[in-house]
């Protein structure tokens, strides 16, 4: 990952650090090395790199991890390349708050 960052202050990712066992499978898991272990514990690194696929929390055993996978600008890049359309998280639409 090269740490470019498409939006500030817009991915959903929360971590419960109270329910955090360490087992560190974030940082396995996470495709963007979002997460860090420091003093036994998860923490968020780099939170604006993460793309919220999901992947975190469901594999968190603890199920500290909450993220809304398949929302935002992120999803809408990834269904456009899947659907060999364009990338789009439907921005322009009234109903949607993903960016």
């Amino acid at each position: 990952m090269n740490g470019l960052v498409y939006l500030k202050d817009v991915v959903t990712l929360e971590l419960d650090v109270t329910k955090c066992n360490g087992c560190r499978m974030c940082t396995i898991v996470c495709p963007h090395d979002v997460f860090l272990i420091k003093d036994r514990k998860a923490i968020i690194d780099k939170k604006d790199l993460c793309m919220e696929c999901g992947a975190c929390e469901k594999n968190c055993p603890e199920g500290a991890i909450s993220v809304r996978s398949g929302v935002g600008c992120a999803a809408g890049i990834i269904n456009g390349i899947l659907r060999g359309g364009e990338p789009t998280c439907d921005c322009s639409s009234s109903k949607s708050n993903c960016c």
